[in-house]
């Protein structure tokens, strides 16, 4: 509740954007359980769901760190992650409500341009993000630790980079190698058993945004072993990224 209270109050606006964004997830879990349409053999609110989630968690993370930040414009950072989070949420949610693919779908004009923009805003919030990145490396912060300065450094440049692999699946139109699109019953992430997948890294790598302060701050307490630790992370992306390009999933079926 401590957390709760001091995220508040660092960034309301994204603290609160990230409220709506977990309740959208759960009314979109509600209808994976009431719907049964679906599409590349997933119900078609699984995705709405998902990305629900990682945009609430991704809006409340950055509320924490922004805050550190001097002379930082937040209000702008603030309405620019809310205004094209909310774009993608909307066309995601709105195209599951027709049965319809939201990426990778260019199958007229419009769904085509609505697509090139959901990948426009994703990466203008991705060099935003990487900006404030530079921010954590340009500016001193001694009321931080260390290792927990490093951390978010670090996390930031392993969140920047592999949110751009994600146009690895953009330019192919698919997020799989050796299928359309496979998904499989792989808990809620629905990774795929039989081919590669090109997911798997996209997320292991954009998390490292909370992963790597989350354990630096909590376990570590060291800024060699958060470096040591931030390494053997990115190259765990990067292994899984080469072995989904070789068509090998990252768990096969029994």
């Amino acid at each position: 509740m401590d957390f709760i209270q001091q995220l508040s109050n660092r960034n309301e606006t994204l603290f609160y954007f990230g409220i709506i964004c977990f309740i959208l997830s759960i009314a979109f879990l509600l209808l994976t359980k009431l719907t049964t349409t679906q599409l590349y053999n997933v119900n078609v609110w699984n995705k709405p769901f998902k990305f629900a989630i990682s945009l609430g968690i991704y809006s409340w993370t950055m509320a924490w760190y922004c805050f550190y930040l001097p002379s930082f414009n937040i209000n702008l950072f603030n309405w620019t992650v809310v205004i094209l989070w909310s774009f993608e949420i909307i066309y995601i949610a709105f195209q599951a409500s027709k049965g319809q693919q939201s990426h990778y779908n260019i199958s007229t004009k419009v769904y085509s341009v609505l697509y090139t923009l959901m990948a426009l805003a994703a990466t203008i919030v991705t060099l935003y993000t990487a900006y404030i990145g530079f921010l954590f490396f340009n500016n001193s912060f001694p009321e931080l630790p260390n290792y927990y300065l490093w951390s978010i450094r670090l996390g930031i440049i392993l969140f920047v980079i592999f949110s751009f692999e994600g146009f690895a699946m953009g330019s192919r139109l698919n997020h799989s190698v050796g299928a359309l699109n496979d998904n499989s019953n792989w808990l809620i992430l629905g990774w795929s058993k039989t081919v590669g997948d090109l997911r798997v890294s996209h997320f292991i790598g954009m998390h490292a945004l909370q992963v790597l302060p989350i354990i630096s701050f909590y376990l570590l307490k060291n800024t060699i072993l958060t470096m040591c630790l931030a390494f053997v992370y990115g190259i765990l992306a990067l292994l899984t990224f080469i072995q989904a390009f070789q068509g090998r999933p990252l768990m096969k079926n029994n």
